[in-house]
């Protein structure tokens, strides 16, 4: 197999961004897959030499401003970046499409940023454009971060970004490869820099030529800079949306349902979903993790997915008409084929917080309930910044089922579950938490999660979702939270539960409970807080519960 690299391609301004091509064997000509990549297009080698193997021709290329590629590099969390990657994105199409052994077809893939570049070029249209196929990104960068700093990986990702820009610059004073970073941050620097207050004051070497762009990312965290739900009307071609149940990114569900309802009539039909047991990585998918193992149907190999999909639009294989969603059914470990999502039929159904005012801790006395509360007493907690509730995450900060176990005992987190199942329960679709609450703050931090208790009393994360609201200090105001989507076949004997807490951290940023601005606020003042489950205020968990119980069909 052939493979040519850092072949230039002049984008509009006369900038030169470089690609490796990887070429399959035998004669020519042969359709485009196209991934366009900050992180360096070595990185995918292998990747791209086993699509190559299927009939592909394979174009790898970095990015403005990137490893190989000239130009200024601008990340996506820029408003400018926008305009920039898109415009690059279609000159890049329709060069690859005129490649020596190109056949004019082009289809663009990409994972997380590569994803976000991908829909970027798309909403230009370029001539040559078959299809997309993007995992792990959402439609709206607020379905991600929530307007707060997604601290523990930013900061992280910063870090390990900065490499190369030092590299580039031929700068000195801090690593200057991944590797090097990886092993820096892992070992010396993440203990110091997450708990560094103020943000904004973090060291510029720190982060060196990144810094600039992530001091204004502070500044604009609760913007909504992607808006990619915008652009569905302007994307022509059949999308694949891939995702996994702990991508932080799993709200890109949203593409499916957005491209389904908004983009172009004369391809609804074309568009799929995979939805899997995951985390966010995509060499990853299906290995089991530490507190879950989805068992070995759960594993998919990203180069199947990925030419499953192209493989009609680009090399003649007829098209699968089956249902165009695949989901992992979590508990029942195994694939449903769904007609659409949300599933048709599944109802949101209320399960009630209820209890006698001492919910702290997993030892309480909180309880979910179909029945209405009466007059039950509130329950209450201090939120203090300077020892908030700690993340349970993978090692490379992103979310990860796990044992919530270590916990369990803080008296800063609410337990509400339901009694041991005694039938099955099957919930697939979007999952959210109404809390009627109160703090002493005037703006503060509320996070929901859902989790399956086991019959052996193990508990795992199932979805999750964070509000940062502004508060009347003492005054009670009803709470809309988004958790994550969620499809799990609850079993008898297992219970549901829902953890209630002010604080996620590295996950998000410690709100200060000052209403300043987080980035240049010292202060980390402690704040009560206190739920409420009466009939008045009928705080709830709510559920899209799908018909019947039978756990066969």
């Amino acid at each position: 197999m052939d493979v040519i690299r850092d072949v230039a391609a002049p984008m509009r301004d006369g900038t030169m961004l470089r690609a490796d091509v990887h070429r399959p064997p035998g004669p020519g000509p042969f359709p485009v897959l196209l991934r366009r990549t900050p992180y360096g297009k070595q990185a995918f080698a292998g990747l791209a030499s086993e699509l190559a193997a299927r009939g592909y021709l394979v174009v790898v290329q970095d990015i403005r401003g990137r490893h190989a590629s000239d130009g200024a590099w601008v990340w996506a969390f820029a408003e400018t970046a926008q305009r920039v990657e898109a415009e690059d994105g279609f000159d890049t199409v329709e060069w690859a499409a005129r490649l020596p052994d190109a056949d004019g077809r082009v289809g663009a893939f990409g994972h997380s940023y590569d994803a976000w570049a991908s829909w970027r070029l798309a909403a230009e249209r370029p001539p040559s454009l078959r299809g997309i196929l993007t995992a792990g990104i959402t439609a709206r960068l607020l379905d991600v971060t929530h307007g707060i700093f997604d601290l523990g990986r930013r900061l992280e990702w910063c870090y390990l970004e900065a490499a190369e820009a030092r590299r580039r610059a031929g700068g000195r004073g801090g690593p200057t490869s991944y590797a090097e970073a990886e092993r820096d941050w892992a070992e010396v620097e993440r203990g110091k820099w997450l708990w560094f207050t103020p943000l904004d004051d973090i060291p510029s070497h720190v982060f060196s030529l990144v810094t600039p762009q992530l001091k204004r990312f502070l500044r604009e965290v609760d913007r909504e800079l992607w808006a990619l739900d915008e652009i569905h009307p302007l994307v022509e071609v059949p999308v694949c949306v891939v995702t996994g149940w702990w991508d932080r990114f799993v709200h890109g569900v949203d593409h499916f349902t957005g491209m389904r309802r908004n983009g172009p009539a004369a391809t609804r039909d074309a568009h799929r979903l995979i939805v899997g047991p995951w985390s966010h990585d995509p060499d990853g998918y299906g290995e089991p993790f530490p507190a879950l193992d989805p068992g070995p149907a759960g594993k998919l190999s990203f180069a199947q997915i990925v030419d499953d999909f192209f493989a009609p639009l680009l090399r003649g294989r007829p098209r699968d008409d089956g249902p165009p969603v695949r989901v992992f059914e979590l508990g029942g470990n195994r694939w449903r084929a769904e007609p659409d999502w949300p599933p048709r039929g599944a109802s949101p159904t209320p399960l009630y917080l209820r209890g006698g005012g001492r919910a702290n801790t997993a030892f309480g006395d909180g309880r979910l309930s179909r029945d209405l509360p009466g007059d039950e007493p509130s329950d209450r907690y201090t939120y203090d910044p300077r020892d908030p509730v700690m993340s349970l995450m993978g090692a490379d900060s992103q979310l990860a089922p796990t044992d919530q176990a270590p916990n369990d005992g803080r008296a800063d987190k609410l337990v509400y579950r339901t009694e041991p199942l005694e039938a099955g329960l099957r919930v697939a679709g979007p999952v959210s938490a109404v809390l009627w609450a109160a703090s002493s703050a005037p703006q503060t931090d509320w996070v929901a999660r859902l989790i399956r208790e086991d019959a052996a009393g193990r508990a795992v994360n199932l979805a999750e979702g964070v509000l940062r609201a502004a508060m009347e200090p003492g005054v009670p105001r009803e709470l809309h939270i988004r958790l994550t989507p969620a499809c799990v076949a609850f079993l008898p004997g297992e219970r549901i539960r829902l953890d209630v807490t002010s604080s996620d951290f590295p996950n998000h940023d410690r709100n200060h409970n000052t209403g300043a601005d987080f980035w240049s606020d010292r202060e980390l003042r402690p704040a009560r807080q206190e739920i409420f489950h009466a009939a008045a205020r009928p705080s709830r968990l709510v559920l899209p519960i799908r018909p019947g119980g039978d756990l066969d069909g």
